[in-house]
């Protein structure tokens, strides 16, 4: 892009809510702003202190920033802190455009950009988490009541919001948290790399099982120990890994649960791992047995790029990953039997394993490449015209069934 270009001289702020995800969920589109030519902030809270993703950010030409938030709970003087840090940021940056995602960022992001006066604010929904799964009661109950209230008074700050999938749309749409007024788009969830996440052999002897994620009941993580513990008694030579760490969400699986399922020999936990890719190579089958409100689930679309069969759950974001039979199989939520029995379809039949594979290759080249979904992102946000624009990559994402769903 020439260098002239009044677009070069504007500036985007991408805010996070973990530094990791700057690089390893948004570094294609943080290339892709750069390269479009504009100057990059980008923030995190704790990005200082994590070095290794200061120097790639700044090694790519982006500008790093550091601000406090509390990941998880709701602490009312600990997130006006957030806001007041986010809007003085924003008036010492002044940038022409802001993004942000995951909730407090999207929160406080759009609130602080609102109050800053940036001229355009963009809001891009991961999935919906803790307080949108399971049921609505209790401390899960308090904390939906406040959740939505704060996506209401952000969201319709927003110019545009971005959602990962149709049912998390039409969910903020019926609940009226989202107001007619303001345009959404859904997208085929983050993309992903496939150059680094890419083909690999299948592991040889009979199926292995994989399972990577926040170690949640609301991820299904109970229901694979417990499916894992059912096929060994049958089938002791099986292995079913489980890669994840025990989390600060009011949601986690207590260590010594963890415990008794690594001591009985139904799981081998690998822990948290910097780089997945070595265990998706090393398993067969990868499995999400998910009742979380995905946006639409990094992990599984990895484990497709890099071609293995999936078994996930028919809930909101799993369900676009799958079709059924051709790449794998859906399962209702917490249905430890029809989870066994999805297992048991690749041990029983192994042919399976490497067709249901090479299909979830196929479907993640044609809909969930990074660079087609980064693509649509830009010109959605007015970075660059449809001229500008890769008009091959477009023409592929907008033709793929479901993945723009456009409401003025």
């Amino acid at each position: 892009m020439n260098a002239n270009n009044p677009i070069s001289k504007r500036r985007f702020l991408l805010i996070s809510g973990t530094s990791y995800s700057l690089v390893n969920f948004r570094g294609p589109l943080v290339q892709a702003l750069i390269n479009a030519g504009l100057e990059v902030h980008t923030a995190a809270p704790g990005l200082f202190e994590d070095t290794k993703t200061c120097q790639q950010l700044e090694a790519w030409g982006a500008i790093t920033h550091d601000y406090p938030m509390q990941r998880a709970g709701l602490n009312p003087l600990k997130d006006i802190l957030t806001l007041q840090s986010l809007y003085q940021l924003m008036r010492t940056v002044r940038p022409d455009m802001v993004l942000g995602y995951t909730i407090k960022p999207v929160v406080y992001g759009m609130l602080a950009a609102w109050l800053a006066r940036v001229p355009k604010r963009y809001a891009l929904i991961t999935g919906l988490g803790y307080a949108f799964a399971g049921q609505a009661s209790g401390k899960r109950a308090l904390v939906f009541h406040v959740v939505r209230r704060l996506y209401a008074a952000a969201l319709n700050r927003a110019d545009k919001v971005f959602f990962q999938n149709p049912d998390d749309e039409s969910l903020f749409r019926e609940l009226g948290i989202l107001r007619k007024k303001v345009p959404s788009q859904v997208l085929n969830g983050s993309g992903v790399d496939m150059a680094h996440f890419a083909l690999a052999s299948l592991p040889p002897g009979p199926p292995r099982f994989l399972l990577i994620a926040r170690l949640l009941g609301d991820k299904g993580v109970r229901q694979y120990a417990s499916a894992a513990r059912r096929i060994k008694q049958q089938h002791p030579e099986m292995v079913f890994q489980l890669a994840g760490d025990i989390d600060s969400n009011p949601d986690t699986i207590a260590q010594e649960e963890l415990d008794a399922w690594v001591n009985e020999g139904s799981i081998q936990h690998l822990g948290w791992l910097d780089d997945v890719r070595p265990a998706i190579a090393n398993c067969s089958v990868y499995v999400l047995p998910s009742y979380y409100r995905e946006g639409t689930p990094r992990s599984v679309l990895e484990a497709m790029s890099m071609g293995r069969a999936v078994i996930t759950t028919d809930a909101p974001g799993c369900r676009e990953t799958v079709l059924e039979g051709e790449n794998g199989y859906l399962i209702p939520v917490r249905n430890v039997d029809a989870l066994v029995s999805a297992m048991q379809h690749f041990i029983d039949c192994p042919a399976r394993v490497k067709a249901m594979g090479q299909r979830s290759h196929e479907i993640a080249e044609e809909r969930y490449d990074v660079h087609k979904v980064n693509a649509v992102m830009l010109q959605a946000m007015g970075v660059v015209t449809p001229e500008e624009n890769t008009t091959e990559e477009i023409r592929e994402v907008s033709s793929t069934e479901n993945l723009i769903s456009h409401i003025s």
